[in-house]
């Protein structure tokens, strides 16, 4: 398998730390933000900030207990491109033995193409995604 990129991560942020998210990653560091007009509309539960046209990171407010981060509670999954088709990353898969949680063709920092999700021994979440097709 030959990942070309990160296509995106997404972090679970505090409810209330929108605006301290804009504050910090647009205000401060100057990234741009992409999707607030669907976030506020509650069409996604998140917004991403992108680093570059092919990386984004995703913010998704959640109500929790616990602050982000904290114990690993802020880390959802990690997306990476892979120069392959779905087929073709699900059999190098089948073929090593690893299961696939779950098939989805999700919205990522180059659009929407189907990835699969696989967890690694540590119980980390990958994102494997294949290039547009």
């Amino acid at each position: 398998m030959n990942g070309t990129a990160i296509d995106h991560i997404k972090l679970r942020i505090p409810e209330d730390g929108v605006e301290t998210a804009i504050a910090f990653y647009r205000d401060a560091l100057g990234f741009g933000i992409d999707g607030m007009d669907l976030y506020e509309a509650d069409e996604k539960p998140f917004f991403s900030v992108r680093f570059a046209p092919g990386a984004v990171i995703h913010l998704q407010p959640e109500t929790t207990s616990e602050r982000p981060g904290s114990d690993r509670s802020g880390y959802d999954h990690v997306a990476v491109r892979v120069d392959d088709t779905i087929d073709g990353i699900e059999s190098t898969l089948d073929d090593a033995g690893v299961d696939v949680d779950r098939r989805l063709d999700p919205l990522g920092a180059t659009g929407v193409a189907p990835a699969v999700y696989v967890t690694d021994p540590f119980g980390y979440r990958l994102e494997l995604k294949a290039e547009r097709e």
